[in-house]
């Protein structure tokens, strides 16, 4: 396709964008006051996928058992640009946007910290564009849109991949939140499996019969420090974390049922299986110590997330060519003085791109879109709306995403999104070089996926924990409701 027509067409898409801001900003704002768990985010996703189609787009609800997944699809044929990205939000993580201090919106309550609000008015903002684009210019090509809910437990997308949602993509694209506009490739995230461990004894009186009882909650506690002396022998790609989530209800009645929630991270598939295979073990010891029964169910398992390097080239070209947005000196002084709060280096917001990065050095966070990136050729880019040096999972990280901070770096993750799917869906050039070059990245590994057979979601996941709390942040919704013009 002669390059001034793709030019034409991404000018539209940015017009488009351009014109819809507000929408754009009011769909990040709206699920920022959602605020929901993972496996959770019905509003959120009555949202995303009603917008969708509304605009034409034919959505299926539910994917893969997960009740607020959803794919929009809209044209036919080849080639087939995939957009995913996620929705949810973490526990405790309430926070008033703009205030400079821990300031809940419902003490308590579940919120945004991380931004996963923006990355879905991104990809919402984006693939309004494209539609429109594909629809006016008769571009051939099918636009696949996938809302991927409880990241934070890095479920849904292993799912999605094993049950074949993903086999007819050519090109995956990924937007998430950052506080720069960039973009790599290598191998970026690790690996991950996520398992509870449930331990099962006999409840007696504390008090007046300990004997007769086997301590459920005991052999938690064995498990836990058998994997902290393991600890010991780790590589240093490796990572265990762990919450005990549920211990007995009260000190007097021994617990029969115990249950520990585990995390297994390392650099590879096979190195985060290896730390569950020796964790299983572990449980069955610390069950022979308490006499009681232990069983292990995994609700998610992912493979490391990699960039393919011709799809990063693409995207790192839209990069420069959209730029970071113009800040005001009020946001930059919002920034700063965040900065200053948290004790980090006060630098403002990121005012110029950082060079490209190319290979990027392996970081020790996963991301279920892992096992996209060993199916497809993908990249998973950042754009800018939050803050620099502020950590994910921490009020501070709350404070940009309701902000006109968030509303730019929206804006300019949605062209830099919509630009690169133009890209690949009128080059197909371009799609033939980034299967040659995955092709070279996987060197022959053999993707499969880590879910055991049979495996289904946890569909319930954090289901006791958002009813206690929607009522009351229910009353904090925004009125107001995003109209694409």
């Amino acid at each position: 396709m002669a390059g001034a027509d793709l030019e034409k067409y991404k000018t539209a898409a940015f017009a488009c964008i351009e014109r819809n801001a507000g929408a754009i900003a009011l769909v990040g704002d709206s699920i920022f006051y959602f605020g929901e768990l993972g496996n959770q985010e019905y509003q959120s996703a009555a949202l995303m996928s009603g917008l969708l189609e509304k605009e034409g787009f034919e959505v299926t609800r539910g994917l893969s058992g997960f009740p607020t997944a959803f794919l929009a699809t809209h044209g036919s044929g080849k080639p087939v640009v995939a957009l995913h990205t996620e929705f949810d939000g973490n526990p405790d993580n309430s926070q008033r946007p703009g205030v400079c201090e821990p300031a809940p919106i419902v003490e308590g309550a579940p919120g945004h910290c991380e931004g996963h609000n923006v990355n879905a008015a991104v990809m919402i903002g984006a693939a309004i564009a494209l539609r429109r684009v594909m629809e006016e210019h008769k571009l051939p090509g099918t636009l696949k849109v996938f809302g991927a809910p409880a990241e934070e437990q890095l479920l849904s997308r292993p799912y999605f991949v094993r049950d074949g949602l993903f086999d007819d993509a050519d090109i995956a694209l990924h937007p998430h939140i950052g506080a720069d506009l960039r973009v790599g490739h290598g191998l970026m995230q690790s690996a991950l499996v996520s398992a509870t461990f449930t331990f099962h004894g006999e409840s007696a009186h504390a008090g007046t019969a300990p004997w007769n009882a086997r301590d459920a909650l005991d052999a938690v506690m064995l498990m836990d420090a058998g994997l902290n002396q393991y600890r010991e022998h780790l590589k240093p790609t490796a990572r265990l974390h762990r919450v005990i989530v549920e211990g007995g209800h009260q000190p007097n009645v021994i617990p029969k049922r115990a249950k520990i929630w585990w995390y297994f991270r390392d650099s590879s598939a096979q190195g985060a299986q290896i730390l569950f295979d020796q964790a299983k073990r572990i449980a069955e010891g610390a069950a022979l110590m308490t006499n009681t029964e232990a069983e292990h169910d995994v609700l998610s398992a992912v493979w490391p997330t990699r960039g393919n390097r011709t799809v990063a080239e693409v995207v790192r070209g839209n990069i420069e060519t959209v730029g970071l947005p113009p800040w005001s000196k009020e946001e930059n002084a919002l920034a700063v003085a965040l900065q200053k709060k948290v004790g980090v280096a006060a630098g403002g917001l990121t005012k110029e791109l950082s060079p490209y990065e190319g290979k990027v050095q392996q970081r020790a966070s996963a991301n279920d879109g892992g096992d996209v990136s060993w199916k497809v050729p993908m990249v998973k880019f950042y754009f800018p709306g939050n803050i620099p040096n502020i950590g994910y999972h921490h009020w501070a990280a709350g404070v940009a995403l309701a902000t006109s901070i968030a509303h730019k770096g929206a804006v300019a993750g949605a062209k830099v999104l919509a630009a690169s799917a133009l890209d690949f869906l009128t080059r197909p050039e371009l799609v033939d070089e980034a299967w040659t070059t995955f092709a070279d990245e996987l060197g022959g590994t053999t993707y499969e996926s880590l879910l055991p057979a049979g495996q289904e979601p946890p569909a319930d996941l954090n289901r006791t924990l958002m009813e206690a709390f929607r009522p009351a942040m229910a009353e904090h919704y925004l009125t107001a409701k995003p109209e694409f013009a």
